[in-house]
């Protein structure tokens, strides 16, 4: 499989269901989607559903970047995308675990879902259970005091079955995460809570398997993974107007030939 054409299959339907349903944070779902795409389509064990690793979304405001990798996986069926958004439908505009097969749990309120990650890591080794947890944050996320709460008890526990991936794109509701709050260094700050961490590339397929594939000892783990705000179409990336915009019929179509074009680069 090209995960790297899944990628641009997965941004494309992304843009089609934003359109259709008139729903924002668009440029925070591209950001995520080749992170999502190595994570289900190379990563997880998800074969034995009763036994399969845990991905938690607690960026929640990026979920249908979630729900259409869910569905381009075979975890949901693709018809339940049709109404997302909608009266009558069963995806709402935040996670909600009850809502379909794969949402882990609700998220919504920044800096839960990590939080939730590391319960659900801590009772998996209580078990002496070999499932393991992978949960994204956001930059902007990351602000939360609840982010370091978690980051200082994880060590502790010693949960080196938790993967934490920041989506790094620099960019959150009302400005560059930098320019709000003192950010960096990010991999420090980590790094002096007892993590084991890594920065890459979170667009490089390559750098993301690689990044996957290792593990620590007794230490949880953190991939700082520097991406882009709207990656895949270009007046969309690493613009602030995206986290909110509405797509119109004519940025529709124009976003959908920049997606192509790269198609038809990607061999």
């Amino acid at each position: 499989m090209n995960l790297k054409k899944t990628a641009d299959a997965i941004r494309k339907i992304i843009i089609e269901i934003s359109y259709k349903s008139q729903n924002t944070h668009i440029g925070s779902m591209l950001s995520c989607v080749d992170i999502l795409t190595a994570l289900y389509f190379y990563k997880m064990r998800l074969n034995d559903w009763e036994t399969r690793d845990i991905f938690i979304m607690s960026k929640a405001h990026a979920e249908l970047a979630l729900y259409v990798t869910l569905s381009e996986k075979g975890i949901i069926e693709k018809t339940l995308l049709k109404k997302f958004n909608k009266n009558d439908g069963t995806l709402p505009g935040h996670l909600d675990r009850f809502s379909a097969k794969g949402v882990e749990c609700s998220s919504g309120s920044l800096g839960h879902g990590f939080n939730m990650g590391l319960g659900i890591a801590h009772s998996f080794k209580l078990q002496k259970n070999n499932r393991k947890v992978y949960v994204l944050i956001g930059d902007g996320e990351m602000q939360e005091g609840s982010i370091w709460e978690g980051a200082m008890f994880a060590p502790k526990l010693g949960l080196d079955n938790f993967t934490a991936i920041l989506d790094y794109n620099n960019q959150q509701g009302y400005g560059r995460a930098n320019e709000i709050c003192e950010f960096e260094p990010v991999a420090q700050k980590w790094k002096a809570f007892g993590w084991d961490v890594e920065e890459i590339d979170g667009h490089s397929i390559d750098e993301l398997k690689s990044s996957l594939d290792k593990n620590s000892k007794k230490k949880p783990r953190i991939i700082i993974a520097h991406t882009i705000k709207g990656k895949g179409v270009g007046f969309m990336e690493d613009s602030l107007l995206w986290h909110y915009y509405l797509l119109t019929d004519s940025l529709k179509k124009e976003a959908i030939k920049n997606l192509e074009k790269t198609a038809e680069s990607i061999k």
